[in-house]
């Protein structure tokens, strides 16, 4: 049975040391190898996966190399750094199944909202939508200790895709509440 995955900000080609280094890499060609490995190592080819913007940044190829090499049928939503040139890229790669600003995923009783961008989706303590973000490079879950809002990217997540179910669990535990 195939899994659904969340992540965002992998950054391939981004040689800057405020990028890499607070992942605990040297370098960033480490990283991308290292972040190829991570998410391989619990994305099969079947499982489905959004990615929620920032993909690269610097040379187009060198980015695109390491995204061809990551399992799972990924969907994508571009963030701040996915330029037009490299949004047609993207839908050119096999493993890229659709490109859009933000996804709507249904999952049980949840509406999840799969953004680049932290949104706000609820209005106090009402969290029967949840966003999932990234762009904000935190190194914690939960955007302004908010349960309805939760952090996908690399940052807080040690370079990996974060399952969905696992990622509502911690939500489900934060607020107390049967998903």
């Amino acid at each position: 049975m195939s899994k659904i995955f969340l992540t965002s900000d992998t950054h391939f080609g981004h040689d800057r040391d405020f990028i890499w280094k607070p992942r605990g890499f040297s370098n960033v060609h480490e990283m991308n190898e290292e972040i190829v490995r991570r998410w391989n190592s619990i994305v099969t080819e079947d499982d489905i996966v959004y990615h929620l913007g920032d993909i690269m940044l610097g040379d187009d190829s060198v980015g695109l190399s390491y995204l061809k090499q990551l399992n799972g049928m990924i969907y994508i939503a571009f963030g701040n750094h996915d330029t037009s040139k490299r949004i047609h890229l993207y839908k050119q790669c096999h493993n890229v199944m659709d490109v859009q600003m933000g996804f709507r995923v249904k999952n049980k009783k949840k509406t999840c909202i799969l953004t680049h961008y932290p949104t706000v989706t609820a209005n106090g303590e009402d969290t029967r939508t949840i966003n999932f973000f990234g762009h904000t490079h935190q190194q914690t879950n939960f955007y302004e200790d908010k349960p309805y809002m939760y952090h996908v990217g690399m940052d807080s997540h040690n370079c990996y895709p974060v399952d969905i179910e696992l990622a509502l669990q911690e939500i489900k535990n934060k607020k107390g509440e049967n998903l």
